[in-house]
């Protein structure tokens, strides 16, 4: 099978089980609902994962996809697209993502032993940032006091410890509007200013 059929399958059954998640939640969807919704065979399903619980890491997959819808779209100025990215990303969370799909996602991310899906350097989500924070160097909007490996470490940081306290807290608060504010003092420490 070429690499991209099985990338399109493996996303097919992806996207059908975070819909279904959200809709039914996680432990009313079976496999043969996302199957049914995916257009998949069990073989396939099991082709590329063990079970269910296994597509609970497929999280950063769905992140990925909307970084890379929103790529056409992020603002020139790169403290305007880091503030962008991260607003429209919670705001999908806040309104598609169940905070126990997302505590659970965090909880296996801790206690994992093998790969952890969330700091893969080759996701989307990393290239982008980096992409952005060298960008922000290079037109001086941004510090070069430190490595563009450095800011985007710490952006990704903070964006991780805003969902987890979203978490911890049950969901008591709007996350795209808490973050929107906690994120503009966060990055206005790596701001130059404008001359």
């Amino acid at each position: 099978m070429p690499r991209k059929t099985q990338r399109n399958t493996k996303g097919k059954i992806v996207s059908a089980a975070w819909r279904l998640f959200y809709e039914q939640g996680y432990e009313n969807t079976t496999v043969e609902d996302i199957l049914a919704l995916s257009g998949t065979s069990k073989g396939t399903f099991y082709h590329y994962f063990e079970g269910k619980d296994a597509l609970l890491g497929t999280l950063s997959v769905v992140f990925d996809e909307k970084y890379e819808e929103l790529i056409p779209t992020i603002p020139e100025n790169s403290s305007e697209a880091l503030r962008y990215l991260n607003r429209e990303m919670f705001a999908m969370i806040d309104n598609s993502i169940s905070l126990e799909l997302l505590a659970r996602l965090l909880s296996t991310q801790l206690v994992t032993r093998g790969e952890k899906h969330l700091l893969d350097r080759n996701r989307v989500y990393f290239r982008l940032l980096r992409e952005i924070v060298a960008r922000g160097q290079e037109r001086g909007e941004l510090r070069r006091d430190l490595t563009v490996n450095e800011i985007t470490r710490a952006y990704a940081l903070m964006e991780r410890a805003l969902l987890y306290d979203w978490c911890l807290c049950g969901g008591d608060y709007s996350l795209s509007k808490y973050s929107t504010e906690m994120m503009g003092m966060f990055l206005r420490s790596y701001e130059l200013a404008k001359k």
